[in-house]
């Protein structure tokens, strides 16, 4: 399986219409927007799991570009993140959980 980044999605898109948009270069296993969790709305991105490879590469080359409900989609492989690579929450930075950016030099 090959999963599919997919960007600037409108917010009006759904898992189906995603789904659907994909299945004309193959078996789509699964297609999933991101949604914010305190709202529910689409975060405007989504990733679609293409059976194989062939047709993830596919539908890369003739959708990236391409509009879905008069949006240009930006499509990519997705980039697999190891558990390590994600950033810890702010509450348990070593900086004191202060909101400021700004480190003091002294």
């Amino acid at each position: 399986m090959k999963k599919i980044f997919v960007g600037n999605l409108s917010w009006k898109t759904t898992e189906e219409q995603l789904k659907a948009h994909f299945e004309q270069f193959g078996q789509v296993v699964s297609a999933k927007i991101v949604t914010d969790q305190m709202t529910g709305k689409s975060k405007g991105f989504g990733f679609v799991e293409m059976a194989d490879a062939e047709s993830a590469n596919q539908a890369i080359r003739e959708l990236n570009g391409k509009p879905l409900l008069d949006r240009p989609l930006r499509i990519s492989l997705a980039q697999e993140r190891d558990r390590s690579e994600r950033r810890e929450p702010r509450e348990h930075s070593s900086y004191g959980g202060g909101r400021s950016n700004y480190r003091s030099s002294h």
